[in-house]
């Protein structure tokens, strides 16, 4: 099963070469909190992520960009982001892209690179139960 996440903060350092975003349950149970967990992304990942919140237009594409204009070139759309495993601390997701004649297909991503390309569009980001009890446990 998929839980519904968002984007609930991004964290931007730029003295560090790590940054945070923090995926938090969109719609958690009644009277339950929502379960949260931080994602540690690149600095050129959190820029792209801020910058496409912001909707802040810069002179060239830079890959992000580029990976939407071509699925727009291809009559493709992203329809949805999974985060389906954890491993050794790194998340693993994928794109879920439909195509012109209607298929959906299931490309590889790392997450952050995945947010910072649905992010704009609303794109939903859906976690898979595992992870997220596996992500949001606390480690004290």
């Amino acid at each position: 099963m998929h839980i519904r996440m968002e984007l609930s903060r991004i964290l931007i350092r730029e003295v560090v070469d790590h940054q945070i975003i923090e995926l938090s349950e969109a719609e958690p149970a009644e009277g339950e909190s929502p379960r949260a967990f931080p994602i540690v992304i690149g600095l050129p990942e959190a820029q792209a992520i801020e910058r496409r919140l912001k909707g802040i237009e810069i002179r060239r594409p830079q890959t992000h960009d580029l990976l939407a204009n071509v699925l727009d070139a291809l009559d493709a759309s992203l329809v949805s982001i999974a985060i389906h495993d954890l491993s050794d601390g790194t998340f693993f997701a994928s794109l879920q892209v439909e195509k012109e004649d209607g298929e959906t297909i299931e490309i590889d991503s790392r997450p952050s690179d995945a947010i910072a390309l649905g992010i704009a569009g609303g794109v939903p980001i859906f976690v898979a139960e595992h992870v997220l009890d596996a992500a949001s446990q606390d480690p004290a």
